[in-house]
């Protein structure tokens, strides 16, 4: 008895363990197995040179060989002498990268392809000047109104409100607290496309949330929660899509909307039920359930409305609708501010000084989440530019194809495949798809819909986790991989009844 009881601690331990390694293992998988891929390569002459994949740029040409002129054709070396800056491009096939020949006093070098994401130092650097700083901003900017909207009670005032409802989807939270009115505002800004302002106020979430967590380095039930529905990425109107669309010159750049809404909902609900289930939410609540029916009809009142419209008023629509939103949020908040201005002064500030301390708190933030972003997006920058990745995407593509999925849907994989770890990798895929094969092709749309139906995962969990320093986030990284293949193969559905 006292060894299946050891027996059983120990297990316990172990499983522990395990769920709080999850995340630590997986990055230390991609990270070692891209670079022994990398090795591989050059030792078995698969590279001629491993200098892009740790110095190299997004897009630039890959070297793949260096040889004498006197190997080359007589015809190449002369285009080469007769061309500006001694370069050849020779189109080999259209569909395909072009081969760049650059003539050198004696030999040439020979350009094939380009690199899927930038190198892992160039990475390192732009983790800080591209992300980092510019993130740092809008924490700034958006922690500042949220200083407001603490300051002057909004804060209190909405999360009241919202309590009934939120208490029956997070029971840890006690009604009032100030967490629901920061996951409000990250949801909303969630459903308007803004993920500039929905990142601040998410962390600003956890953060709260945090408070009410007694074991700090373990991931509470109500963050966990609030993490996979805000990683489903529900959005009414995916903005960013359509613009990118209508830069491919799609017949109509908004009639991916739709599928985006319901695949992002479905989504949702599922986050919502799987982590439901595992903390033994009761789901015959009849508020919870009118607050689902009326967010459905809501989404449903806005696509009647959008449908209504013709291709120029949709355009002028989804281009400022979100816009629109953001800066009556902003307006709404400095006037409610300004009405409570004695608030400010019982706790012997300003509104503007309130503002500064609230964007000084946004800034710690940033500088506290670096490292895990840092330590992230650098394997994944390996993790693209081995190749390795490459021969997974084509390894899927295959058994899907075999298995009898059209062309169209394996052309579109690598984005849905890419999108749980870098957003611009797999929007790149995404454009390179609207470019190869047409921006209304199924190929085409099916990407657009994978784009904009999940968040990016690990990125998500290094930022948010990262922000309050927890270690052990249990289950949240297998359930929101459930929930980015939900959404795959919902997309896949709901494009194919569509288009």
């Amino acid at each position: 008895m006292l060894i299946l009881f050891v027996g059983s601690c120990w297990a316990l331990q172990e499983i522990v363990q395990f769920r709080s390694m999850v995340l630590s293992r997986f990055w230390l998988v991609i990270f070692i197995s891209s670079i022994l891929f990398v090795l591989f390569a050059v030792f078995s002459g698969q590279f001629y040179s491993i200098d892009y994949v740790l110095n190299g740029k997004k897009d630039d040409p890959i070297l793949i060989k260096e040889t004498y002129k006197w190997k080359l054709p007589t015809s190449y070396v002369d285009l080469m002498a007769r061309a500006d800056n001694n370069t050849f491009i020779l189109d080999k096939n259209p569909s395909d990268p072009d081969t760049t020949y650059v003539m050198k006093e004696k030999t040439v070098m020979v350009y094939s392809g380009v690199q899927k994401s930038d190198g892992l130092l160039v990475t390192a650097k732009n983790s800080l000047f591209d992300l980092i700083l510019p993130l740092m901003a809008y924490l700034a900017f958006f922690a500042g109104i949220m200083q407001l909207l603490i300051d002057s009670g909004a804060t209190e005032r909405l999360a009241k409100r919202l309590s009934p409802f939120f208490t029956k989807v997070f029971p840890q939270v006690p009604a009032g607290h100030p967490s629901i009115t920061y996951m409000t505002m990250n949801f909303s800004a969630n459903f308007l496309g803004l993920d500039s302002a929905a990142t601040p106020f998410g962390l600003k979430a956890m953060e709260s949330l945090q408070e009410l967590n007694t074991e700090k380095e373990k991931a509470s039930d109500a963050q966990i929660m609030f993490l996979c529905l805000h990683a489903a990425g529900l959005t009414l109107i995916p903005t960013s899509i359509i613009g990118y669309r209508a830069a491919a010159n799609a017949a109509n750049p908004a009639d991916v909307m739709l599928p985006c809404i319901i695949t992002s909902f479905i989504g949702t609900l599922a986050a919502f039920f799987i982590v439901g289930l595992r903390q033994r939410i009761s789901f015959k609540s009849g508020l919870l359930l009118g607050v689902i029916m009326a967010i459905i009809g809501a989404i449903f009142g806005l696509l009647f409305y959008v449908g209504s419209l013709n291709l120029v008023e949709k355009n002028y629509f989804t281009g400022n609708f979100s816009g629109i939103l953001l800066f009556a949020i902003i307006l709404l908040t400095l006037l409610f501010a300004f009405k409570n201005e004695a608030k400010f002064k019982a706790n012997d500030t300003t509104v503007f000084d309130a503002f500064v301390e609230g964007a000084r708190s946004g800034l710690d933030t940033g500088v506290k989440i670096f490292p895990y972003v840092l330590g992230m997006l650098v394997a994944i920058s390996v993790f693209r530019n081995s190749g390795l990745f490459e021969v997974i995407a084509g390894g899927i593509s295959e058994v899907f194809r075999y298995v009898g999925v059209s062309k169209e849907i394996t052309d579109s994989l690598p984005v849905a495949l890419l999108r749980p770890f870098s957003s611009s990798g797999s929007r790149g895929f995404m454009l390179d798809a609207m470019n190869q094969f047409g921006p209304d092709s199924l190929a085409g749309r099916l990407s657009s819909i994978f784009q904009c139906s999940a968040e990016t995962t690990f990125y998500v969990i290094a930022v948010y986790f990262g922000s309050i320093q927890v270690r052990n986030t249990r289950y949240t990284l297998g359930t929101m991989l459930l929930v980015d293949l939900i959404c795959v193969l919902t997309a896949i559905g709901v494009a194919l009844w569509f288009f």
